[in-house]
């Protein structure tokens, strides 16, 4: 059954170069190797797939959450503040905002924000993906 496989995040991009300058440059993550179809790329124990694709960016939901440790989200946040990165905030039931970021209940917090083709990023806390 599918469950009992692995999976991976896919983002489409309009421009490959332009993806991989935001992917290595801001977020800091190193390629796993070029694929046919675009480039892969590791983070923790999991992996994306960054492709071309003409329909880059026209997803408005979070496209992927990075997981992050409790004592680790606000040097995370920070460093991506001092890379010029912008977090977006949103109306939702049960969320409260300082500074962009978003406290969820408990310890939950995070932040989102979008890649150069507009594709939704998070890095949460506190969360499980359950």
């Amino acid at each position: 059954m599918l469950g009992d496989h692995d999976t991976i995040a896919t983002l489409a991009v309009k421009d490959l170069q332009v993806a991989r300058d935001f992917y290595e440059g801001v977020l800091g993550l190193s390629p796993r190797g070029d694929a046919p179809e675009g480039v892969l790329y590791g983070a923790g124990s999991g992996a994306f797939l960054v492709y071309p694709s003409s329909f880059a960016g026209t997803n408005r939901a979070t496209s992927m959450s990075f997981q992050v440790a409790g004592a680790a989200f606000d040097a995370e946040v920070d460093a991506l503040r001092d890379k010029g990165v912008t977090f977006q905030t949103f109306d939702a039931p049960g969320i409260s905002w300082d500074d962009g970021v978003a406290a969820m209940g408990g310890d939950a917090r995070g932040v989102w924000f979008a890649d150069p083709d507009g594709n939704i990023l998070n890095v949460e806390t506190g969360v499980s993906p359950g």
